[in-house]
């Protein structure tokens, strides 16, 4: 009886093992499609940014989003897209370079070197620099909910 008790043990830990690896491999695959899914969303943002796109930025971040931008400065959601509907800033080229995305459950956080080339206000600039963005799921969908920029040089 002993054996059969035993036996009975080992079955159940090893059927808990299989389920374990298969949940892990479901969520590794999960986790590829997420950041997949991500990267594809920061590049819609340079997008919209590009093309002063306010309702294609509305998609990607979330009603709390915070902004700290290269200048330190902080803005909500409603700033930010008053900026980013601002011609007189005029980005022609955005582009991220040594991107990494870290999931944590439902949330994401990307890191990235980033170059802005464009002019402000008519002056010609190009910015290097690095963000930090911080990407939740809601309700089944990816919304980034904070963006910090460090400007490396102009």
């Amino acid at each position: 009886m002993r054996g059969t008790s035993r036996f009975r043990r080992f079955a159940i830990l090893l059927l808990l093992a299989m389920a374990a690896a298969a949940a892990a491999q479901d969520n590794t695959k999960a986790s590829a499609a997420d950041k997949t899914l991500i990267i594809a969303m920061e590049n819609a943002w340079n997008q919209a940014e590009l093309h002063h796109d306010a309702k294609a930025a509305d998609d990607i971040l979330a009603d709390t989003f915070i902004s700290v931008d290269h200048h330190g400065k902080l803005q909500n959601k409603a700033q930010y897209m008053a900026d980013l509907k601002d011609t007189t800033f005029n980005p022609e080229q955005i582009s991220n370079t040594e991107t990494s995305v870290y999931l944590y459950g439902n949330t994401i956080i990307v890191t990235s070197a980033y170059r802005t080339k464009g002019a402000d206000k008519g002056k010609p600039f190009i910015h290097r620099g690095r963000f930090t963005d911080t990407w939740v799921k809601v309700n089944g969908s990816w919304k980034c909910v904070a963006n910090q920029e460090t400007l490396i040089s102009e």
